[in-house]
């Protein structure tokens, strides 16, 4: 059994799955009634998703508990970081918004899902979830509760004993011990993904809203490889592409075909540690992410409900696309709060141009048709820049200190 473990390790994992994915598609296309297949697919993501709150409460607490507060700098660097990206890709959305008047047909209305009423309600969602019962927010997998709890107790245990430092410490590595070898396995979990992808949906999704597709995925990848580098080279003053293009490939891919952001924090982890950064800083910035750095869900937000006033004729003037950006930006940081995410809080930022509910439901109905390829390409982002910026920041605090980093070997 070790000897077939080390053979199937020593294959490059996006080898491994990229063949899952070419399986997939193929068994998908020619063999779509093998619906068992998905499964795989499922029990992969159900296992990371299972482990994160786990891996995150103890990898904080025992970073904290052993003095992981003193790396404030870089924590501060990357929060600033994520917000200015997440503001960034609302602005560019309306910009290309604008530019590109998209327009949709919409489908009959859905009124069964509970929107956010305003954005006094977003921001109280996320209030609440800060608050919330720390075992229920592992077992909800809030992670802005898990991490204000981590964080308190972790602080409250700097004056417990060696040994109980020691215990948490352990806990957390065997944690992440888990995680490895749930990756490894993440070609049969791809394999089954793309199967239920391909089976249930096939390619008729990009002829029925292509051109809104094409305006959300351009706008997203446009701030991936062209304004995520920017800040990128702020932080290392080299060429940003070759770390770019390794978030790509070890982040985006799983984190498109998974789409959760959640599931993809242990793969985040999983190179933050392979590369050496500190883990008393990753355990933080990782999940922190997934909460408030939100790129794809601003683009989202913001070109749907764009959209919707080209559709119905509303003229958008300049004041008041602003207001959507920033409307927007701080909606997406609290998407995490809200059951439904990015999608559900397009009621609210329709109703800055007055648009009803009933039209407002019927773009959310086309969301979740085109979820299969936006709800992907949003996660891909969003999850990829989580690791892309807190690598940048904690590299940005070794140049400004003066400490040499061998960034080729990073980026490899």
């Amino acid at each position: 059994m070790k000897k077939i473990y080390e053979k199937w390790t020593s294959i490059s994992l996006v080898l491994r799955i990229l063949a899952g994915m070419i399986v997939g598609a193929i068994v998908g296309c020619l063999l779509p009634q093998m619906t068992a297949l998905g499964i795989l697919g499922d029990i992969f993501v159900g296992a990371l998703k299972a482990i994160a709150p786990l891996l995150v409460f103890f990898l904080v607490v025992s970073a904290l508990c052993k003095g992981g507060a003193s790396h404030g700098g870089v924590i501060r660097t990357v929060i600033i970081l994520y917000m200015l990206s997440t503001l960034i890709a609302s602005i560019l959305a309306v910009v290309a918004s604008m530019i590109f008047k998209v327009k949709m047909v919409l489908p009959e209305a859905v009124t069964d899902t509970a929107a956010p009423q305003g954005i006094a309600e977003v921001l109280g969602n996320l209030l609440m979830n800060i608050v919330a019962n720390p075992i229920s927010s592992i077992a909800n997998a809030n992670y802005i509760g898990i991490l204000t709890w981590a964080c308190l107790i972790g602080i409250a245990l700097k004056a417990a004993s060696e040994n109980t430092k020691v215990m948490l410490s352990d806990v957390a590595t065997s944690l992440s011990k888990v995680v490895t070898w749930i990756i490894e396995l993440a070609p049969f979990g791809i394999l089954g993904i793309v199967f239920n992808t391909v089976s249930q949906n096939g390619l008729s999704i990009f002829t029925s809203y292509g051109k809104l597709l094409l305006l959300l995925v351009g706008t997203m990848l446009f701030i991936f490889f062209v304004t995520n580098p920017i800040l990128v080279y702020w932080c290392v003053r080299q060429n940003p592409y070759p770390l770019i293009f390794k978030c790509l490939k070890r982040s985006a891919v799983t984190a498109f075909f998974t789409r959760s952001s959640a599931a993809n924090i242990p793969v985040n982890m999983k190179v933050c540690e392979e590369i050496g950064l500190d883990k008393d800083t990753y355990s933080v910035t990782i999940p922190l992410g997934s909460t408030i750095n939100m790129d794809g869900a601003a683009i989202t937000i913001t070109v749907m409900t764009m959209a919707t006033a080209h559709t119905l004729g509303i003229a958008v003037d300049l004041p008041t696309a602003l207001i959507l950006s920033l409307l927007a930006t701080v909606s997406a940081c609290g998407a995490s709060g809200v059951a439904g995410g990015s999608l559900l809080l397009i009621p609210l930022a329709c109703s800055l141009f007055g648009i009803p509910d009933t039209v407002a439901y019927q773009v959310v109905s086309v969301g979740f048709i085109i979820g299969v390829i936006q709800d992907s390409v949003e996660t891909a982002l969003n999850s990829s820049s989580d690791l892309l910026l807190s690598i940048s920041a904690e590299l940005r605090q070794k140049r400004m200190a003066g400490k040499n980093f061998n960034y080729k070997e990073i980026c490899q």
